[in-house]
């Protein structure tokens, strides 16, 4: 934007005549003022200095103004090298040291000074004011230090250097040396708060408006820092003044260095305090964006899209061009390779498990190994907390999983914006646990999490929609093979299974004992695998070692089918949830809860099951207890098997407990506020559990 030339060049010129003429006149009076500001005069100084504003709706545009200032005070600071017989050489040009010496004005006259000043820029806004007193002094500096530098190339500056008498300044260099390093302290302090003023006016409107509390604050401020600075730039050009005609006798004090680095104080002060304030107007406007950014992306969900790419770029870092990292070859791509396909967002944490991870892997291999088109893409968004500082110990994290991932990734967590992660948490109700979130071709939400359908039914989940889930579950029963299908492969046909859980040794052995009893004397070969708990701690793994060497019964030795086990009932009742299943409507939902219901209490629990249809199952106690009273049910093992004799059997014990615990997985989405207890049908309490892995 230019800037209109005529106006400002003579506003310029005014100023800097004002300055000139005010402190050279005064320069000799104020030699024994050594009070350069009082803390108690301050409020009454800017009361009179927020009386001289009245501006008048004029314009500067202040930006490009002090890319000049700054421009000039860079360049117009020699070095200057001096021999006894030889003229002064210029050898470097140094960026942000002004040496410049005079008298810095003082008091009650320095005041008046800078109060002239505003008067005669009263018509400016704040901002306006203190860059054209910076300009006035900047114009003032750059022409006198222009012709000290080319004072012995160039025959006019040579002359005009004469009748201003730079070369004694020059020859006095290292003399004055403490007094430099003083006044470019004071200018580097004085375009800091300049430059602060400039980023408060500049501050978007829609975002932030002078009665918000951190704008009140921040303009309440104002005054008092251009006053500061202004008052500054009279001190700063009555150096230059000073230097004409300077002799033996002004040569720098202790004294004056610390007036100038008294005032250089004050003005970084107040830099100091500004910055806070602007930082928290940042602060706020960064809020407002991203509530915008937020209701904007809810917006965009609600919309119909020819594809899915308008989606994809507003969840996926828009400002880049290339934010995916795709990861058969680990190459940088764009949303673009993403058109119109079936999108599953993995949406994580940098602990994922290995087992999740590896499991996943599996699935989206194995269209490759078939050599089948596949026709979906997973993209993994990495959501890390900005509250807590990204270490190398996270980068190393970070690094670990997207190397070992063979789909698209985010190329940085960084890149994922404020307003996206608030809609993955507020929206899709994203905690710890990783979720699949899947976008069809148009970037519609099909299904809030299809995690739960893989663990279930793995690649024949696909398309993972909740069409698909719910035509799954419609051809699906309660049965040994939907809770161990691949995990154990001595479930098979006509075979008697009994899987039990608990971490009571003395219960185990007792159980154990019941059930092989119950087998010989029936005479129905039983299957007895023990399967632990969800949360497999150091009671779990003693019980294996006294089941292996006692040799109790079966058990899964490896930890991963454990795990397995346990997620796949947990993403039953997910999946049930997800379609608003209850245990009034859906028997399959009214076993898993009672499945959940074993792991959360701490007694034991068995299930025993005869091929795909006929299962029984019972808590610890109850089990025992009847498995003791086989004598009074052998004869209906012979007429109707031992699974149903068993049932029938159980009906007449109970728990010790009127009602069971049920334990829930810590990211339940969409759980109602009443859950029915799967056992005797009444509402069950709610309480917060806080679990660790370990006793």
């Amino acid at each position: 934007m230019e800037i209109e030339k005529p106006p400002l060049r003579s506003k310029l010129l005014t100023a800097t005549q004002k300055l000139m003429a005010t402190t050279t006149a005064k320069l000799h009076l104020i030699k024994s003022d050594r009070h350069l500001f009082s803390a108690s005069d301050d409020s009454a100084v800017i009361k009179q200095i927020v009386a001289t504003h009245s501006p008048d709706g004029r314009d500067v545009d202040t930006r490009p103004l002090m890319h000049l200032i700054e421009d000039i005070l860079r360049r117009a600071t020699p070095t200057v090298v001096v021999t006894p017989q030889a003229q002064p050489e210029l050898v470097e040009e140094k960026v942000n040291r002004t040496e410049i010496t005079c008298k810095c004005s003082g008091g009650v006259d320095s005041h008046t000074t800078t109060f002239a000043v505003f008067n005669s820029l009263s018509h400016y806004t704040w901002d306006a004011k203190v860059v054209l007193a910076l300009a006035a002094f900047a114009l003032s500096y750059g022409e006198f230090w222009l012709t000290a530098q080319l004072h012995t190339v160039n025959p006019l500056a040579k002359s005009v250097a004469l009748l201003k008498q730079s070369p004694d300044i020059l020859e006095h260099t290292a003399a004055l040396k403490p007094r430099f390093d003083a006044l470019n302290n004071l200018t580097k302090a004085m375009l800091d708060v300049a430059k602060c003023i400039i980023q408060f006016k500049e501050l978007p409107s829609e975002y932030i408006s002078p009665d918000t509390p951190d704008m009140m604050l921040a303009l309440a401020h104002i005054p008092t820092a251009v006053y500061w600075t202004i008052r500054s730039v009279v001190a700063c050009s009555s150096q230059i003044v000073g230097l004409i005609g300077l002799g033996h006798e002004n040569i720098s004090s202790a004294t004056e260095v610390w007036e100038l680095a008294s005032l250089a104080h004050k003005v970084s002060n107040i830099f100091g305090h500004l910055t806070k304030e602007l930082e928290l107007c940042y602060r706020h406007i960064g809020e407002k964006k991203h509530i915008e950014a937020y209701q904007m992306l809810v917006k965009l969900f609600e919309s119909v899209h020819f594809d899915n790419l308008k989606i994809l770029r507003s969840l996926i870092h828009s400002k880049d061009d290339l934010p995916l990292v795709e990861g058969s070859t680990k190459r940088r791509v764009s949303v673009d390779v993403l058109r119109r396909k079936i999108v599953v967002l993995l949406i994580s944490d940098l602990d994922i498990i290995h087992e999740e991870l590896l499991t996943l892997i599996q699935i989206y291999s194995h269209t490759n190994r078939m050599k089948e088109e596949r026709q979906y893409e997973i993209v993994w968004l990495p959501m890390t907390d900005r509250h807590v500082p990204w270490s190398a110990a996270k980068e190393e994290a970070f690094n670990r999983l997207a190397s070992a991932m063979p789909w698209y990734f985010l190329n940085h967590p960084s890149l994922m914006e404020p307003a996206v992660v608030k809609y993955i948490r507020e929206v899709w109700q994203f905690d710890k646990k990783p979720i699949l979130v899947v976008l069809d071709g148009q970037g519609k939400v099909v299904c809030p999490n299809a995690l739960h359908m893989i663990w279930i039914w793995g690649r024949l989940a696909f398309p993972f929609t909740s069409n698909r889930e719910e035509a799954l579950w419609k051809d699906e029963t309660w049965r040994l093979e939907l809770l161990v299908d691949e995990i154990d492969p001595a479930v098979s046909e006509g075979r008697h299974v009994c899987l039990y859980g608990g971490e009571n040794i003395g219960w185990i052995r007792q159980f154990t004992a019941a059930m092989r009893r119950v087998s010989q004397e029936a005479r129905v070969p039983v299957e007895m695998v023990y399967v632990g708990k969800s949360n497999p701690r150091d009671r779990v793994k003693k019980a294996m070692a006294v089941i292996a060497e006692e040799k109790l019964s079966g058990y899964w030795k490896d930890p991963v089918k454990v795990w397995f086990f346990w997620v796949r009932l947990e993403s039953m009742w997910h999946s049930k949830m997800q379609l608003g299943r209850t245990i009034d409507n859906d028997p399959i939902m009214k076993e898993v809860m009672t499945m959940l219901s074993f792991d959360g209490s701490d007694e034991g629990w068995a299930l025993l099951s005869r091929g795909s249809q006929e299962m029984v199952e019972a808590y610890g106690g109850r089990m025992v207890d009847c498995l003791g009273q086989f004598d009074n049910w052998k004869s209906d093992v012979e007429a109707e098997g031992l699974v149903p004799a068993l049932r029938k059997a159980l009906e007449p014990f109970h728990t010790a407990e009127h009602c069971t615990r049920l334990i829930l997985p810590g990211d339940s989405v969409g759980i109602k506020e009443q859950v029915v207890c799967a056992e005797c049908g009444r509402p069950m309490d709610k309480f917060v559990l806080y679990r660790c892995c370990n006793d």
